[in-house]
């Protein structure tokens, strides 16, 4: 996919989210053709659909103004994710070229990094630091990065007051990716204390080698690590490129990055042992459309999306969010507040409609994030957004 010409000044290491068209990657060529007869020359994922579609999420209810968001940081050096400590006050991010800064309640950027792992990686379009996240005791930081070979590496490090111990990692995860792009993926902990790991499919285009519905590869799955192993809870994702539990109630929501006409949101219970697995359907859908004769697996149960908005006026990759449970803002708690990569549109929709489509309420807010790659909740649960230009924004109250 092409840059949009406002995040170009991000330069040639803007990380796009793993965007519509799999930008960076070899896609399969694609032969163009009007006659129908010929349609089985085409490539797999262009050829006519052999599923039915699945039930559309309901539309943009309309326009609201339930927040505004006001500067709470700058100077960060393409800042992709923020996050909370617990018992710490300060905030926590992640910036694509390898090091974790530390934020003071005031907005104030320590100098010192709290780790740096730039030597360990290349921050080059979809690569570099992408997530992380503290154990639920606060003693360890976790982090999902790609190193110089590209490859997903999720690495935990035992962490001091105000710096983690790089020397004393632990590797808990080594994952090989075929492509540069759709590398995940958000790291975080449930409310049992279990970490989850969402990867991509390994990345090219229309998921080539089909590894979202493989059970046999980790790419393109939910991960939880148990009793010192990891298991497939989901299946069937693109590149769940944010995910975010429900703090008050521990339903997972999902930001599933589209491949060039739906972004979608979902959200799950995520299995425990003895249930069916979660299938997204990835890449036999696109959000409810079905692709091609893509191969959806027969096992799982299939999960459709509870929202989804298409590639019109610009919009390109889905950023999830996460559901409000502040206080400082009444008109959005409950809210489940995500937005766009490209365009940094929001939108809100009612986290409690999730089983119930005529509940959900989704409204474009008027408000704007540019570049906007991450949202995060400080200890009390106050919502901030991240822009990949090195701004970090906290939601407040609309005057």
């Amino acid at each position: 996919m092409r840059i949009p010409s406002a995040l170009i000044g991000f330069g040639a290491a803007a990380l796009l989210a793993a965007c519509g068209s799999g930008a960076g990657a070899s896609e399969p060529s694609e032969e163009k053709t009007a006659d129908a007869a010929s349609a089985r020359t085409l490539p797999t994922f262009r050829q006519p659909p052999d599923k039915p579609a699945g039930p559309k999420p309901p539309a943009v209810a309309g326009t609201a103004a339930s927040f505004r968001v006001e500067r709470f940081a700058r100077g960060l050096d393409m800042p992709n994710q923020i996050v909370a400590r617990p018992g710490d006050d300060r905030l926590y991010v992640s910036e694509q070229g390898g090091r974790v800064r530390v934020v003071g309640p005031d907005g104030t950027v320590r100098r010192a990094p709290f780790l740096d792992i730039r030597d360990r990686t290349d921050a080059e379009g979809e690569r570099g630091l992408l997530s992380l996240t503290f154990t639920p005791d606060g003693k360890g930081l976790v982090v999902l990065y790609t190193n110089n070979k590209g490859d997903s590496r999720v690495v935990r490090f035992p962490a001091g007051r105000d710096r983690a111990r790089r020397g004393a990692g632990r590797t808990l995860l080594a994952v090989r990716q075929p492509y540069a792009n759709h590398n995940g993926g958000t790291v975080l902990y449930d409310e049992r204390g279990r970490l989850i790991v969402g990867l991509g499919d390994g990345g090219s285009a229309f998921d080539p080698q089909q590894r979202a519905q493989d059970l046999g590869t980790r790419l393109g799955k939910i991960l939880r690590y148990e009793r010192g192993r990891w298991k497939i809870v989901a299946f069937g994702l693109r590149n769940p490129w944010r995910m975010s539990f429900d703090r008050e109630t521990g339903r997972l929501w999902i930001g599933d990055v589209g491949q060039d006409e739906i972004e979608e949101v979902d959200a799950v219970w995520l299995p425990e042992e003895g249930q069916p697995l979660l299938n997204l359907g990835w890449a036999a859908y696109e959000g409810h459309k079905p692709v091609g004769v893509k191969r959806l697996s027969s096992k799982g149960k299939l999960v459709w999306p509870v929202a989804s908005y298409g590639h019109e006026q610009g919009r390109c990759s889905i950023t999830g969010g996460e559901v409000y449970r502040g206080s400082a803002v009444p008109a959005l708690r409950g809210r489940y507040v995500y937005g766009d990569f490209c365009r940094g549109t929001l939108w809100s929709l009612r986290a409690d409609g999730a089983d119930d489509p005529r509940r959900l309420d989704i409204r474009r807010e008027r408000a704007r994030v540019p570049g906007l790659v991450s949202f995060g909740s400080d200890r009390r649960g106050e919502l901030y957004a991240v822009s990949l230009s090195g701004g970090v924004y906290r939601l407040a109250a609309a005057r």
